[in-house]
């Protein structure tokens, strides 16, 4: 999925939420330990039962909210009834960025790092290691490529990619927050990271540390 259509698929996950009456049901949902019925929510909130349903659905459909069926109750066997829809938080993240932010997967990298640093390695050493790793399988989960597939799946990683001069410049660092933090901790894993992006393509090509007020504090260059 590339980032313009995962951003419509977050984006209409909350829209979903604009509706005073939906943004009730999740949060009730929400808050429960188990999952909960129809009835149940509508008696909670004090809402018709057929409105409840339709917004549940809905809640459903947009991927908030999850669905299984069970028997209320202490009865069991012949007689019993039929196994009620309940519903529950999904466990989906849902979130929005602008510019897209990764901070999902620098954790990744830096709690990687830790760990690989407390069999001895250095710290730095390890989260470089690691950096790279993880960005050759994300190049090596795309089909191999130059420069091209390089920004494409640069711009999935929200990187923002552009060409100009056979040199990717990258207009955003997904990592911004904890770079302007720890600038050459994080910009470190990012060339490394980008580095392993390539590498994993087969695409022969650079990632240096070039930074510049404005981008991204690693540019990609034709290899030597």
């Amino acid at each position: 999925m590339d980032t313009g259509t995962d951003l419509a698929a977050q984006a209409a996950r909350v829209g979903a939420l604009a509706d005073p009456t939906r943004r009730a049901l999740y949060e009730y949902v929400a808050a429960q330990r188990e999952a909960v019925g129809r009835e149940a929510a509508a008696t909670a909130l004090d809402l018709p039962l057929h409105s409840t349903k339709f917004h549940l659905d809905r809640l459903v459909e947009a991927g908030l909210l999850a669905t299984e069926f069970r028997r209320l109750g202490e009865r069991s066997g012949p007689g019993a009834g039929r196994p009620s829809k309940l519903y529950r938080r999904a466990d989906e993240q849902v979130a929005i960025s602008l510019p897209d932010r990764k901070y999902d997967l620098v954790g990744h990298i830096l709690a990687g790092g830790v760990e690989r640093a407390s069999a001895g390695t250095p710290l730095e050493e390890a989260i470089a290691g690691i950096a790279a790793e993880t960005g050759r399988a994300v190049g090596a989960a795309d089909a191999p490529g130059d420069v091209t597939a390089l920004t494409r799946v640069l711009t999935h990683q929200g990187f923002e990619p552009r060409v100009e001069d056979d040199v990717v410049l990258l207009s955003n660092c997904p990592f911004d927050a904890l770079a302007r933090a720890h600038t050459a901790l994080v910009c470190g894993l990012n060339q490394a990271f980008v580095q392993g992006v390539a590498d994993g393509l087969g695409c022969d090509a650079t990632a240096c540390l070039e930074p510049e007020p404005g981008w991204c504090c690693v540019k990609v260059r034709p290899a030597p």
